[in-house]
Order: C-alpha cells, then structure tokens, then sequence
C-alpha cells in the first residue's frame, strides 16, 4: 500500500467560538481554561464527601468485602488527597468530576489498578531472544506441569524418601548437570554473579585472584564484576592490559597469596584489533604446575553446539573437559531456563563452594529447581525444541519470511483504509541477554509505516494498548519494525489486533 506524506494529511485547524463562553481569546480561539476563583476551590472542597460517606458507596462496598479494610480506607484517602490536589492547584474544574458517583469510580479504578498483577506477559517483537529487561529465556511449557506440583502441594524438596531422612535440595538437579557437562559435581546458586561472588569467597577469601584486566567488565545496570568479586574478600590481581595478556605476565605475579586463577569468558562483551590472551590449555597447564584452581566463568552457559544456527559459542562440557576446576554459568541465557547460576566441575571445589557459608543465602528456591528441572530434562531426552530460546535460534530466515508474509496478508486484510504501508526486509536478529554480542541471526522483519502516525506514535500505541497485552517492538529508518522470530505463533492475533488499532 503506497504511504501518502504524512504532510499532505494535516488539516487546518479551525476553533469554533462558544456563544456566551468568557474564556475566548481576542482573535477568537480558545485560551488556557479559566482557573477556578477562591470561592470556587472553597465550595469544592467543602462539597467533597467524607471517607465514611465514600465507603457507604454501594461500589466500594463491593470491593470491600473481597479486600483488606485497612487497604480499602487508604486507596479511599488517597483518592480524595488526589482530588484536593487538583482543586488547590487552580487546574481547570468540571464539578461533575467531583461528585459522589465520579468520585465512586475514580475509587473503583484506582483499586483495580492495585490490585492488578504488575508482572505481566507482553508480546515480543524486537527478535532479541534473550531479552534482558522482558525476562531473558521463556521457559518450557512441560514446566506449568512442574509448578503444579511443587508450587501447590508439599515436595520432596529436602527430604530422602527412600532413606525417610533428611536430604538435600541438590540432588534434584545435580545430576542431570553432571550429565549434560561431564563434571564430577555440580550446583545452583540464584544467578551467574552469585556463582562468582560464592566461588571466590569460598576458595580465595583473604587470598589473591589471578584475572586479566581485559576481563574485568561491567554487566547490566552498572554492576561490575569486579566489585562483585571484591565482596568475596578476595583481592584482584590485575595482569596484563586491556588488549593483550600474555601466560607470563600469570606467572609473574604467584606468590605464597595467590589462590586462585580467573578467567572470564567474553560472552557479553568482545576486544578486537590488537589483542592476545593465552589459551586454554595455557592456563590449565599453569594451574596444574602450581596447585591452584583455575576457574571460568562462562557467562552465558551454552550445553548444545549451536554453530548450526550460525552461534560460535563453546559448551559447558567443553570447559569441564579441558579442565577447569569449575566452570561458573548462566542457567536463563544460552541454556533457555530459569535465573539461576550453574557451578560445575570437581567433586573437591564444589564442595568447598556447597559448604560455605554464602551458599545457604544464595541457593535457589523450589520453583527455580522445578524449572532447571524440566529444562535440563528436555536436553537429556534430546528435545531441545521444546526450550523457547533454542527453538527462536534454529529458525531460519526463510521460515520467519513465510510467517512474515502471512501475517502481512492477512493484517492488510483487515487493514482496510488505515494508510498504512506494509514492507518486509531482511534484517538481523540478536540472541541478546549478555550473550553473543558479535553474532546475529539473519530474518526477515515487517516494516510498518502510517500516514496518519509518526513511527514514535505507533511504538508507544502498541506498548501502551487499551487493551491486549503490550506489544514492545523497535524503531529503525522511521519505520516500526516487527519481527516475528521472537513472537510466539498463538501471539500472532493478539498482535495483529493490537497493530490495527494502533493504526486507526
């Protein structure tokens, strides 16, 4: 549909005078509403009923019997504070806004708004997969199951059924990690920076750690690895620059202090041009001439080879098998499940890091279990089709294309006269969440623009909806764009709908 210039569109704006309305300008439009005089404001709010004459009203009377009082009197008082508010500051006055019946709804609304759940589902259209601030990875549906059972009945949490004793939470997930990366031994702590933060704490409190300043990074919402680190109450030794480090400039600084060798992954973050770091096999070489552990931190947690898809990110397993005391990873990023922080790798250091004291303030919960659960399960059956993540990244640009045709056909169909151009471009997708930050995966986008909506107008319309979940997408070229790897199939209505009356 060819886009008329949004320009063409404008029309004059013509102000129609009221007869007998005193707040017309000279030139005949309107001016800024007339402020209401002092005896006005005193009339009104001397016109505003109590909060006992409000919570008589038969409106809030049923919202008072499915809710806490103390609640209700508060968001009652809070409502008529708000009304005060705007009669004091001399805005412009309608006195039907303040009669009992409005102020009776404006109550309703305001107690439907609080109790309105605040995490909420949205539609994703950006086509990043791992989308920080939406949630990182959507989990495996066979996990509602999981929840069921754990979340409403009681579970087998710490209890050894078979031995009628008390056991320990770990077992539920420890050995399907072991499995899938090769470890001898494996844990879960709430997140990857927990991991960290544990992990020093346990084998380098009061100790050194080795790291490569071209590894210390700052993560999402100005958290610092190396503050984190520095919590554990090891100290960091910097070697090397931010480009280059080499083996010696490890060796150079060992001494009697010297606890542990780091190595950080750069999985959210890369360094090119001048640069040089030692292999692998380099530092484990150099762990096993001193005794000291030699850590990774893996970041993003890959447990597939996804080189497939176009992602060239090494596995847990491979880090395990090139011998690394303990790998640290992510469990909501490449492995598509829920917050967590996965430590793997020999029996004697995972269970130092499992008998310290941090351990116990940053283990995971029965929910986090229940969906680690049926996440890894899904790798060890070989269906890694049911983790969302996984399955958005083994999409090919042909397949998103198709779908994005589709759904074009079928949108311009209802479109009607909304004046609206519908264009599909190749594009590129981004796994996102800290992961990958070099790679992307080709696609295919729909490309929207309106003659009667700035690009801007439409993004907000469709994340701010009357109804329907939020819709968030990107703007690129003055052009919204939606693309629909991150869109699940039974979201494609809701999307459509949201679109066409975004447009109107």
């Amino acid at each position: 549909m060819k886009q008329r210039p949004a320009a063409a569109r404008q029309l004059p704006i013509r102000t129609v005078p009221i007869a007998g309305d005193s707040r017309l300008c000279s030139n005949g439009g309107m001016s800024e509403r007339a402020k209401p005089a002092a005896s006005q404001q005193t009339a009104l709010l001397r016109q505003l009923p109590s909060v006992d004459e409000l919570l008589l009203r038969p409106a809030v009377t049923s919202m008072g019997r499915r809710i806490e009082r103390g609640f209700l009197v508060k968001v009652v008082r809070e409502v008529l504070a708000e009304l005060r508010r705007e009669i004091v500051s001399g805005a412009a006055i309608e006195e039907t806004h303040f009669s009992s019946e409005s102020i009776e709804r404006r109550i309703v609304t305001a107690l439907d708004k609080e109790l309105a759940p605040s995490l909420r589902g949205v539609i994703n259209a950006t086509g990043v997969i791992l989308h920080t601030n939406l949630g990182r990875a959507p989990l495996p549906a066979a996990i509602l199951e999981e929840f069921r059972q754990t979340a409403t009945q009681y579970s087998n949490l710490e209890y050894d059924v078979a031995a009628g004793a008390r056991g320990k939470r770990d077992v539920h997930t420890s050995r399907m990690i072991e499995r899938l990366t090769g470890a001898e031994a494996a844990i879960v702590v709430n997140n990857c920076a927990a991991a960290v933060l544990v992990t020093l704490a346990a084998l380098a409190r009061g100790g050194e750690v080795i790291v490569s300043r071209g590894e210390l990074i700052e993560i999402g919402d100005g958290f610092r690895i190396p503050e984190i680190m520095e919590q554990s109450g090891a100290v960091l030794r910097e070697v090397g620059t931010t480009n280059r480090t080499r083996i010696a400039d490890y060796e150079n600084v060992l001494n009697e202090k010297t606890r542990v060798i780091l190595r950080v992954h750069p999985s959210n973050f890369t360094v090119s041009g001048f640069t040089e770091k030692p292999g692998v096999e380099e530092l484990i070489a150099l762990g096993r001439r001193t005794g000291l552990p030699v850590v990774e931190d893996l970041g993003s947690g890959c447990l597939i080879e996804l080189a497939g898809t176009g992602i060239h990110e090494p596995t847990a397993r491979e880090s395990v098998e090139a011998g690394f005391s303990l790998v640290l990873f992510s469990g909501d990023k490449l492995l598509g499940g829920p917050q967590a922080g996965l430590i793997a790798g020999k029996r004697e250091f995972v269970q130092k890091v499992r008998r310290h004291p941090l351990f116990r303030a940053l283990r995971v919960d029965k929910l986090t279990i229940a969906a680690m659960e049926a996440t890894l399960r899904a790798y060890l059956h070989g269906a890694w089709s049911e983790i969302p993540s996984l399955r958005m990244m083994h999409l090919t640009a042909e397949q998103i294309g198709a779908r994005t045709r589709a759904f074009r056909d079928a949108l311009s169909q209802q479109a009607g006269e909304l004046e609206a151009e519908l264009e599909i471009a190749e594009a590129r997708s981004l796994v996102g969440g800290g992961s990958t930050p070099a790679q992307s995966l080709p696609t295919r986008v729909l490309r929207i623009a309106s003659a009667r909506h700035s690009a801007s107008q439409l993004e907000e319309r469709l994340r701010l909806p009357a109804g329907g979940p939020p819709v968030i997408a990107r703007i690129e070229d003055d052009r919204l764009i939606l693309d629909l790897r991150t869109v699940f199939p039974e979201q494609e209505t809701a999307l459509r709908e949201a679109l066409l009356a975004a447009l109107r």
